[in-house]
C-alpha cells in the first residue's frame, strides 16, 4: 500500500496524506517524528556495533577473559560474579549505572563512536538517493555472504540441533501473551520499515508504470525468507551456547561430587553423571543436598537465550570465544550487524529528510548537503542521552515505547485512509494503471477488513495487559542480593510519564492536525455566512 500510493502520488509521506485529505496531514508529521525519534537510537546500537568490531582485531578477544584487580592479587570481583563476557559489555562498553535515576557521566568512547556513525550515514547522503541506492548494493547483499559462512560453521557446532528444535517448536503458552504479538509486529515493521515514510518517500522516484505489487511480493517474501535463514545459524549458536553452558554446569557438579565421595578421577563422566548423581542421592541423600549442586537444566539454558541487543552483545560474542580463529567470526559478525543498521538508518533518515522538504521548511538558499549534516548534528546532540552511564536504559525505553505502538497506530489510520477516505476503488484503479491489473480478492480482504482488524486486536490488548501492570526494567547492579541476576525495579513516577509520552507524542499529531483544519474550516464557513450578500436571493 505505501509503494503503491507514494508512487502514484510521486510525493513524502507529509505530501501524500494531505493531497488525500488535509484532515490526515498528521499521519507524515507521525511518520516522521518516529523516524527521527528511532534514529536517534538505532545510531547507537551501531556505535556499541563498532566498538566492538574495532576490539574485535585483538588477540586475544578482550571479553575472554576477566581483567585483574588493581592489587594484582585476582580477579575484579563484579567480572568474577558473572561472567567476562557481561562485564565487558556492561562496565567496560556501557559503564552502566545500577538504576536509571543515577545517570552517570558521558562515556568518551561512546561519543566517539557515535560521532562515526552519524559521519558514516551523512557521507552516504550528501549525494541524494542515487548514492544510497549504491550503498544499498553492498549493505544488503553483503549480509547474506556472512550469513551463508556462519550457517556452514554454526551447523557444525555441537549442540546446534538442540537450538534448531528450540527454533521450530511452538510455546504456545508463550504465544497467549499480547505483548509477543505487539513484539512480533513491531519486527514486521522495522524489517520493512512499515509506518516510518521512508518506503513512500523511496516509492515517489519510482517510475510510475512500475509494478509495485510485485515489488511487494518480492520484498515481503525475501523478508520472511531471510528472517528464516537467518533464524537458523543464529539458533543454531544459541543451542551451542546452551550446550556448554549445560556441560559446564554438569562438570562443576562432578567436582563436586568427585571431591566430597572421594570417587576417582575421571569416573564420574558427562556420559554416567546422572547415573552416578541417582546413585548416590540414593546411598547418601543428605551428604549430596549439603553440597548444593547446581541445577543443570538444557531446556533452562535455552530459555535464558538472550534477545535483543544481548543476543548481539553478550550471547553471540560469548559463543564466539569458544570458536577457533575467534577474531575471525567475531569481525564478520560485527561488520554485517553494522551493514543491516547502516541500510535500515537510510530508510529512517529518508522517512525524516523528505516530509521536511515537502513541508518547505529548507529556505531556498540551504543546500541539502547543509541541511541534512544538521539534521545529522542535532540527532547526534540529543542521543548524547544514551552515552551516559544510564544510557542503555534510556534507549531500552525508546525502543519499548516509541519504536512500538506508535507504529501500530499510524499503519492502521494509513489503511483507514487510504482504502475508506481516498478509496479503495480509487485506489485499486490507481494500481491498475500503474500495473496493468487490479488488485485480487487477497489485497481487497486484506487492506479492507483484517489488517484493520488486527491491529485493532493487538492495540487494545496490549493496552489492557500494559494497564494491568507497572512496567519495570532490569537493572545491572553489582551491589544487589542475587547478582548476577538482574535487578528488577519499577521506573520512577517521572520515568513513567515520559515513557507515556513518548508513546503519545509521534502520534498526537493526527488528532491535533485533523482538529486544527476542522477549526479552520469552522472559521471559514462562520466567515462566509456572517459575509453572505442579505439581496443575493432577489435576483
Amino acid at each position: 500500500m505505501e509503494l503503491a500510493i507514494g508512487q502514484r502520488l510521486r510525493m513524502g509521506s507529509i505530501g501524500v496524506w494531505n493531497s488525500i485529505t488535509p484532515y490526515m496531514g498528521g499521519l507524515g508529521v507521525a511518520s516522521l517524528l518516529v523516524s527521527f525519534l528511532i534514529a536517534l537510537f538505532y545510531n547507537m546500537i551501531l556505535a556499541w556495533i563498532l566498538w566492538y568490531f574495532f576490539h574485535s582485531f585483538q588477540n586475544p578477544l578482550p571479553w575472554r577473559d576477566c581483567p585483574v584487580n588493581l592489587n594484582h592479587t585476582g580477579y575484579v570481583s563484579e567480572c568474577e560474579k558473572s561472567t567476562s563476557v557481561n562485564y565487558f559489555w556492561y562496565r567496560e562498553t556501557l559503564n552502566i549505572t545500577p538504576n536509571i535515576e543515577t545517570s552517570g557521566s558521558l562515556q568518551w568512547w561512546l561519543v566517539l563512536c557515535l560521532a562515526s556513525a552519524w559521519c558514516l550515514v551523512y557521507i552516504c547522503f550528501i549525494r541524494g538517493i542515487e548514492t544510497i541506492g549504491k550503498a544499498i548494493y553492498v549493505t544488503a547483499t553483503f549480509p547474506y555472504l556472512v550469513l551463508t559462512i556462519f550457517l556452514i560453521r554454526a551447523l557444525t557446532l555441537s549442540g546446534a540441533s538442540d537450538g534448531l528444535i528450540y527454533l521450530f517448536t511452538p510455546n504456545w503458552e508463550t504465544l497467549k501473551n499480547p505483548k509477543v504479538w505487539l513484539d512480533a509486529a513491531t519486527q514486521i515493521f522495522f524489517s520493512l520499515s512499515l509506518a516510518f515514510g521512508g518506503l513512500i518517500a523511496f516509492s515517489s522516484y519510482n517510475p510510475q508504470k512500475n509494478n509495485c505489487e510485485r515489488d511487494a511480493i518480492i520484498v515481503g517474501c525475501v523478508n520472511s525468507f531471510t528472517s528464516i535463514y537467518a533464524s537458523i545459524p543464529i539458533f543454531s549458536i544459541l543451542g551451542f551456547k546452551a550446550n556448554e553452558n549445560y556441560n559446564d554446569c554438569r562438570n562443576w557438579n562432578i567436582l563436586q561430587l568427585t571431591n566430597a565421595f572421594s570417587i576417582g578421577d575421571e569416573n564420574i563422566t558427562l556420559e554416567n553423571y546422572n547415573d552416578w548423581l541417582n546413585y548416590l542421592n540414593t546411598t547418601d541423600p543428605m551428604e549430596v543436598e549439603s553440597l548444593n549442586l547446581k541445577t543443570c537444566n538444557l531446556q533452562t539454558f535455552l530459555d535464558q537465550s538472550a534477545s535483543g541487543t544481548g543476543l548481539a552483545f553478550i550471547v553471540f560474542t560469548e559463543a564466539v570465544i569458544k570458536m577457533p580463529a575467534s577474531q575471525v567470526w567475531a569481525v564478520l559478525f560485527f561488520l554485517m550487524l553494522f551493514s543491516l543498521g547502516l541500510s535500515s538508518m537510510f530508510g529512517n533518515l529518508e522517512g525524516v529528510l523528505t516530509p521536511l522538504l515537502d513541508l518547505h521548511v529548507v529556505p531556498p538558499w540551504m543546500p541539502k548537503e547543509i541541511f541534512t549534516g544538521l539534521i545529522c548534528l542535532t540527532s547526534f546532540t540529543v542521543a548524547l542521552i544514551f552515552t551516559l552511564g544510564s544510557g542503555n536504559y534510556w534507549l531500552e525505553i525508546f525502543n519499548s515505547y516509541v519504536g512500538s505502538m506508535p507504529l501500530l497506530i499510524i499503519a492502521f489510520f494509513e489503511i483507514i485512509t487510504v482504502v475508506y477516505i481516498y478509496g479503495i476503488n480509487r485506489f485499486n484503479d490507481d494500481i491498475e494503471w500503474m500495473t496493468g491489473r487490479r488488485p485480487n480478492m487477497y489485497w481487497q480482504a486484506t487492506w479492507r477488513f483484517i489488517s484493520p482488524f488486527m491491529l485493532l486486536v493487538v492495540f487494545v490488548a496490549y493496552i489492557v495487559t500494559e494497564s494491568e501492570n507497572r512496567p519495570t526494567y532490569n537493572a545491572w547492579n553489582p551491589d544487589y542480593v542475587h547478582f548476577p541476576l538482574a535487578d528488577v525495579q519499577h521506573y520512577p513516577e517521572w520515568v513513567y510519564v515520559i515513557c507515556v509520552l513518548l508513546s503519545l507524542i509521534p502520534v498526537v499529531s493526527i488528532p491535533l492536525v485533523a482538529l486544527y483544519k476542522f477549526v479552520g474550516f469552522l472559521k471559514r464557513y462562520i466567515m462566509n455566512r456572517h459575509n453572505q450578500n442579505p439581496y443575493a436571493n432577489e435576483f
